[in-house]
């Protein structure tokens, strides 16, 4: 039986609100839990002893979140339904000394994170964006959302080559952003940055920087049935969560089990870190949740063994000027509903009890979904699906939303399928 949608386009629409507000991972998950904090969840410290008072929490660590809602008469055994993503996508990151340029260009220094697509960040206006680290240990958001940096391709008539043979990028040599003229001063850039946050650059004692585009999100299309915006890889995923996660926080006692956001940095240079999806942090906040409520080791071992986990990423939409890249036989469309990811060589870590899983969520939400596989010829790309099966011993799968330009700068979606993605995902998280 379906359940009623919660979520209609409306729910895009504030996809596009999300997507301007997070343009770093530690923007993205101080925006998920302000919107958790106005749901009624609370934020619990990890140095902190926790107790088993039921209702919404949630612990913060660099770029990562994970809330869970613990509803009225949960045992320590009972199990767990999480939904999982990541907030960072590729792109360019400040290095240590960033101060740089040459022949009269003041330049920015950066590290290439992730597997962008490096032509997407040419001839763009970029913003700057990230955190501060002080003296004191505190961090400070910080966003310059305006055009400040842009790094130049090559004139045509410097490269005659270059519509003929294909554009050939030096990733040390060939995207250092410009930001001024004159010459290099050491110090310069944060000193600029620490104004912009409103603390003394003498108190700047570490950053975590990174460039974005300013173009805003929007809708795309004669009848706006498209939505091109950045980060959506996984931004997406994690708005989709997290309004999820709030919506079905409201049936409280109801619930038979304890629904998790897990929201993981570091997925797009393999999540080992210590706010990734291969570090310790969700099995540690599951494990307190269950001591926290009175249990054992034997308590925790039986929530887990119930549990079950829903790793949503964005995956690949057909693309109509090269259709022999994808499987002929899976060909997922835009606003054709969610997809479920499968690769027997767990890239993802979907196998039949998995689909049966995914299908009744799809079913009980009324909303249709598409099936995702490689061609054969044309190896996948992994997710945290994989790492949290394996490191947790969780049943776990993985889906997504079809979208193009995936890792660019710029990515497209279909409209309706992030909306679709949230009453799933709801539906999932009630059982």
């Amino acid at each position: 039986m379906s359940s009623p949608a919660r979520f209609d386009r409306g729910h895009t629409d504030d996809l596009l609100s999300f997507l301007a507000a997070s343009p770093s991972p530690y923007h993205a998950v101080a925006t998920v839990a302000a919107r958790l904090e106005k749901a009624g969840f609370r934020q619990v410290a990890e140095v902190d002893a926790w107790d088993g008072a039921s209702g919404g929490k949630f612990v913060l660590r660099g770029g990562a979140i994970i809330a869970w809602y613990v509803p009225e008469g949960a045992g320590p055994a009972t199990p767990f339904r999480i939904v999982g993503a990541h907030t960072d996508s590729p792109n360019l990151r400040v290095k240590p000394l960033p101060d740089t340029g040459s022949h009269g260009w003041r330049q920015i220094a950066v590290e290439i994170y992730g597997g962008t697509l490096l032509n997407t960040w040419l001839d763009r206006d970029l913003g700057l964006s990230g955190r501060l680290t002080l003296r004191d240990g505190a961090h400070r958001l910080v966003a310059v959302d305006r055009p400040l940096l842009r790094v130049p391709q090559l004139a045509v008539h410097l490269d005659r080559s270059v519509n003929t043979d294909g554009l050939k990028l030096d990733r040390q040599r060939h995207l250092t952003p410009i930001w001024g003229i004159g010459g290099v001063r050491e110090g310069d850039l944060i000193a600029y940055v620490a104004e912009e946050a409103g603390v003394a650059a003498e108190d700047v004692a570490g950053w975590d920087l990174m460039v974005h585009s300013v173009e805003p999100p929007s809708y795309l299309g004669r009848d706006r049935e498209l939505v091109a915006g950045p980060r959506l890889d996984n931004l997406l995923s994690v708005h989709a969560e997290a309004a999820a996660l709030a919506a079905v926080a409201t049936r409280g006692a109801d619930l038979p089990h304890i629904p998790v956001l897990a929201a993981f940095d570091h997925e797009e240079n393999g999540s080992q870190s210590d706010t990734g999806a291969d570090g310790p942090l969700l099995g540690t906040v599951l494990e307190r949740s269950v001591f926290a409520r009175g249990g054992s080791y034997e308590d925790r071992a039986r929530a887990l063994a119930g549990t079950v986990c829903l790793s949503s990423d964005t995956g690949h939409a057909v693309h109509p000027n090269y259709p022999e890249r994808h499987e002929p036989g899976h060909h997922p469309m835009p606003n054709g509903g969610p997809i479920l990811k499968v690769n027997v060589n767990q890239r993802y870590a979907t196998d039949g009890s998995g689909r049966a899983v995914f299908a009744a969520a799809c079913e009980r939400a009324g909303v249709p979904w598409q099936s995702f596989v490689s061609n054969n010829a044309v190896p996948c790309g992994t997710t945290i699906g994989p790492i949290t099966a394996a490191r947790h011993g969780i049943a776990t799968v993985d889906i997504g939303v079809a979208i193009l330009s995936m890792h660019s700068a710029r990515e497209l979606c279909g409209a309706d399928d992030p909306f679709l993605l949230a009453n799933v995902l709801a539906a999932f998280l009630e059982g």
